[in-house]
């Protein structure tokens, strides 16, 4: 069982079928999830991508500076927490959103014991703006995140039911790991986080599980020990 994690969430899982812009079905859905797991007294701090509204990287191909483009990502992970932390509110828990640098009066400024505050008050912390820093995905925001608040997992929560051989959406012969050792996931190329992310987990003992966020119910048995999608361990 899982006491305290650290929920990795895709900009586009937010953007619904399309994966762009903000879906209220989308965003309830997960609040949902959210909010039935905080109520059963487990701790849930959130780290959403923006690449349903931009993405940096991409962004380079259209003529934006990286710098400037990492930092317009960094916004539009802000603006997704901001607006899945309005249907958790919704659902009858509290749910803080901070940034890594500092936008008060829109949230508050990331300060890591204010944060886990927040968790063992019952509610849940929705930590945006990636690292505050260029050339780092949020994928590396969430390894770092969860390091600092000392959680037993990051969960990555995804469209699949965990890491396969290739993609099961265009290949049906892929098949699924149930477990996976940092190295072998890093030998095998396996994507499913970046490398300084690996790494900031590898280092920190933080193992990573992936699993299908979509399918109702998931979430909370995953937190109660039910084994679900692929674990990345050391």
């Amino acid at each position: 069982m899982y006491k305290r994690v650290l929920l990795k969430l895709s900009g586009e899982s937010l953007g619904g079928h399309e994966g762009k812009g903000l879906d209220t079905e989308s965003l309830r859905a997960c609040a949902k999830e959210v909010a039935q797991a905080a109520k059963a007294g487990m701790q849930i701090a959130i780290v959403n991508g923006g690449g349903n509204i931009f993405r940096g990287l991409q962004g380079t191909g259209k003529g934006f500076d990286r710098v400037d483009g990492d930092k317009m990502g960094m916004l539009a992970t802000v603006i997704n927490s901001i607006a899945l932390s309005i249907f958790i509110r919704e659902e009858g828990v509290n749910a803080v959103v901070f940034t890594s640098t500092p936008m008060e009066p829109m949230a508050r400024y990331y300060n890591r014991d204010a944060a886990v505050a927040v968790l063992e008050a019952g509610g849940v912390a929705l930590l945006s703006g990636g690292t505050g820093h260029p050339f780092f995905t949020t994928d590396s925001g969430a390894a770092l995140r969860a390091l600092e608040i000392k959680a037993d997992a990051v969960l990555k929560g995804t469209r699949v039911d965990g890491v396969y051989t290739a993609d099961p959406e265009k290949d049906p012969s892929a098949t699924k790991y149930d477990s996976l050792t940092f190295d072998e996931a890093l030998s095998k190329h396996l994507k499913v986080m970046d490398q300084t992310a690996y790494a900031l987990c590898a280092d920190g003992d933080m193992p990573i599980v992936v699993f299908d966020m979509t399918r109702p119910g998931n979430l909370i048995k995953l937190l109660s020990g039910e084994k679900l999608g692929t674990l990345v361990h050391k």
